[in-house]
């Protein structure tokens, strides 16, 4: 199946099972703006669970924060936000669409590796086990066509990106031949920034009212609370604050589902080092990360590290977690080295002292810092993606989520096989035992097969079945969704077996 059709599908199975709706979608919807429904909502809780369990139960000198959403406007000037928050854009004349630069150039890179991937592909099944997949990238003449066509174009684009050269941006559009998706045209505009952050105003009256901004990331929220968490905490350097909340931004490119939207929720941790060591402290939270996300069990392989292009005014060191979703490898977290620059900012503009006295070396300083920044609609996707399966089985065919059970929705269904001879109320009556450790869901409707794929759709991975031996024995069917195995359980064990398998420690110990 082709990648842009089964990201189709996904997205229509989002909808269709209670995961994510369009938001105001009775009113035509607003763009790049979505709502999480009953399911979508459980698996995102979920995810932030897993990260925050992870960042504040796991390390000691890790605490949390929950900063407020409206702040102080001279922040965004001390943070660089009003002067440099910007994408570099770039009309079609014909479409009457715009586009991020950058973004069309990444695309046309996209593709260069697509057709090296195509290549290796088709002779992987030609040669079969005999295939030498790095001797074939070395030596065919279109993998090494594409290869310098790829390496020609990240050089200049990467260039252009660091001398913030639009004309060059625009140049390399037109030199590639990239076209609008809509018009299929080249006729482009030059191109130009545009400032991402949402402004309003704060106050009764509009004479006496005050311009601020929807925060654009949760950082600042973290940085300005430095000191009353150090203070108030005690905290010893190195420490890291963590903090989970919702950020805006104006994307005029927002696309491909929740993978960049306006309203969105970050995961982010700040972590606070002497200064001269923050670089070793950057290799060691890029091995944290990467068992963090490797330890969900969707492939090493559909993990890399993905050094950035240009460095962020504030940073000496920057890379980034891609997945490899069905649109190819995107990022999923950024992993920063921001030196002193955020606390240093606002000392500055603040006018107050923003320092830490380390009895270690009998010295003040401002604190650098090394920041880990995920997305929870990202991740979400990425969690969605992975799990999406379409099966063809002996006799139809199903589409199953395999979440990790840990972070599933509904952790088990359990379902009374007639609806009849007090089948439904013992099948309420095991709810009503496990209801307080795990969440759980009644399904009686339709035939039994009809209810396992149903929940198979869902991701759900464990359903219990109530049948007329359970009155007899207290025994029910437990079945498996991966493995779609059955098995003949006591209800008194079903706790300890649902337990096990849904458990946070499990994938804690992989970390």
């Amino acid at each position: 199946m082709a990648q842009e059709d089964l990201f189709k599908k996904l997205v229509a199975h989002c909808k269709e099972y209670g995961y994510v709706f369009q938001s105001s979608e009775i009113y035509d919807g607003l763009s790049a703006v979505y709502d999480y429904g009953q399911y979508g909502v459980e698996l995102k809780n979920n995810i932030k669970k897993y990260w925050w369990d992870s960042m504040v139960l796991l390390h000691e000198n890790v605490v949390g924060l929950d900063s407020a959403i409206f702040m102080h406007p001279t922040i965004w000037k001390a943070s660089g936000h009003v002067d440099a928050f910007n994408d570099p854009l770039i009309d079609n004349k014909d479409s009457k669409k715009r586009y991020r630069a950058d973004v069309l150039i990444e695309d046309q890179l996209a593709k260069y590796e697509a057709k090296i991937d195509k290549e290796v592909a088709k002779a992987q099944k030609r040669f079969g086990d005999a295939f030498d997949e790095k001797q074939f990238r070395e030596t065919n003449p279109r993998v090494l066509a594409n290869q310098k066509k790829y390496d020609d174009l990240h050089e200049r684009f990467a260039k252009a990106l660091n001398d913030n050269d639009l004309k060059e941006l625009k140049q390399i559009i037109e030199d590639e031949g990239i076209v609008c998706p809509v018009s299929g045209s080249r006729n482009w505009t030059d191109v130009r920034q545009f400032n991402l952050m949402f402004s309003t105003e704060m106050g009764s009256t509009s004479d006496g009212s005050s311009k601020i901004y929807l925060r654009p990331e949760t950082a600042q929220g973290i940085f300005v609370n430095y000191m009353n968490v150090q203070k108030s905490g005690r905290m010893k350097i190195p420490f890291g604050i963590a903090q989970i909340g919702k950020a805006f931004r104006n994307e005029i490119v927002a696309r491909q589902f929740i993978f960049r939207m306006r309203e969105f929720e970050q995961m982010e941790l700040q972590f606070f080092v002497r200064p001269g060591t923050e670089l070793d402290w950057f290799e060691k939270w890029k091995t944290i990360r990467m068992k963090w996300h490797q330890a969900l069990g969707f492939g090493e392989e559909n993990y890399r590290f993905h050094e950035h292009e240009k460095l962020a005014h504030y940073a000496n060191a920057a890379v980034d977690v891609e997945y490899k979703f069905p649109f190819g490898f995107k990022e999923v977290e950024g992993i920063h080295s921001r030196t002193d620059f955020d606390l240093a900012q606002h000392e500055k503009y603040s006018g107050k002292k923003i320092r830490y006295f380390d009895p270690e070396i009998n010295e003040s300083y401002v604190p650098y810092v090394v920041e880990t920044s995920i997305g929870v609609d990202r991740m979400f996707l990425q969690v969605i993606s992975a799990a999406y399966c379409e099966e063809e089985l002996e006799k139809d065919s199903r589409v199953v989520l395999k979440l990790p059970p840990v972070l599933a929705p509904v952790k088990l269904a359990v379902m009374p096989l007639v609806k009849k001879d007090r089948l439904p109320e013992k099948a309420r009556e095991i709810i009503d035992k496990l209801k307080f450790d795990f969440n759980c869901k009644y399904d009686e409707k339709d035939s039994i097969g009809k209810r396992y794929r149903r929940q198979d759709a869902v991701g759900t991975p464990f359903c219990v079945t109530v049948d007329h031996q359970t009155t007899e024995d207290n025994t029910v069917t437990i079945r498996y969704r991966d493995s779609m195995e059955q098995e003949r359980v006591t209800i008194a064990g079903l706790g300890k077996i649902i337990g096990e398998k849904v458990s946070m420690r499990k994938l804690f110990e992989k970390l």
